[in-house]
């Protein structure tokens, strides 16, 4: 038995059965699928890299050897939907995310937690056993990071490279969510990618994520989260039916919201948005 290729369709067949379920019609597209080296060297230096308190997969499970990260794009429609405005209850088009973007990030979520129990039960059947990071559950709101960064370890997974927006930008874009999991399994590992899929990191053409972007949080000179976070914050005052992008919340948070904190204007209408690989 070919252990990637089972957990690849694993993945792939939930998705789709999902796709079929929910109440917005077909949300995602199908997924694609990284391993990680859990010794991976660029995985060891993630204390220097995002955070020095950043969860290791050894502290998830002892005899880590894998992780398994995939990526979930958005149906088209659903970044379409946000290129635009949306209405802000007073009769004015603003900067804010659509409510199919809001809700679809929160479905997506939901799927993922589903996704997440079905990969851990199928290791186990097979063997071998699986675990979600604890910190992958939280979000510092005092310092605007998550000690769990699912992008950065499916950099390392081979999936994509970092844009100007601070997306991980795939062969099939980056509009869209990801996950992944530790587990004790010895599959064949994935290495980064070297080709920079950015248009403006590669040969300083694009650059229209700093145009869009309402909070002015991206520039060459870096990518400021604070900034981000504060128009994410505007969006979940608004977006409070759909859910709570991070339900965990820890003692420092001044003022923990209830609701949907996202933006995504920065993904959508953009060339690497659904980017195509010649």
């Amino acid at each position: 038995m070919d252990i990637r290729k089972s957990i690849i369709e694993e993945i792939r067949i939930f998705v789709a059965e999902e796709n079929e379920a929910c109440s917005m019609g077909a949300v995602w597209q199908e997924p694609i699928v990284g391993f990680a080296d859990a010794k991976n060297e660029y995985i060891g230096r993630l204390r220097e890299i995002v955070h020095p308190d950043h969860q290791m997969p050894e502290e998830v499970m002892a005899d880590a050897g894998t992780v398994i990260c995939y990526f979930v794009p958005f149906a088209e429609w659903v970044a379409k939907s946000n290129v635009g405005g949306a209405n802000d209850g007073c009769g004015s088009v603003t900067n804010m995310s659509s409510p199919q973007w809001a809700e679809s990030y929160e479905l997506t979520n939901a799927m993922m937690a589903r996704l997440n129990e079905h990969l851990i039960e199928t290791i186990h059947n097979m063997g071998y056993e699986a675990k979600t990071a604890p910190e992958a559950a939280v979000f510092y709101r005092d310092e605007v990071i998550s000690h769990w960064s699912f992008r950065h370890i499916a950099y390392a997974a081979g999936l994509g490279t970092f844009g100007l927006n601070n997306m991980l930008i795939t062969d099939k874009g980056c509009s869209g969510r990801y996950n992944c999991l530790v587990t004790n399994l010895e599959v064949e590992a994935d290495s980064p990618k070297k080709e920079e899929a950015c248009l403006y990191i590669k040969d300083g053409t694009c650059g229209a994520c700093m145009v869009k972007c309402p909070a002015g949080a991206i520039s060459p000179d870096g990518f400021d989260r604070h900034k981000c976070y504060e128009q994410c914050l505007k969006n979940a005052a608004v977006y409070t039916g759909f859910g709570s992008s991070y339900a965990e919340t820890t003692e420092n948070d001044a003022a923990p919201t209830y609701g949907s904190e996202v933006c995504g204007k920065c993904i959508a209408g953009m060339p690497c948005a659904y980017r195509e690989v010649k």
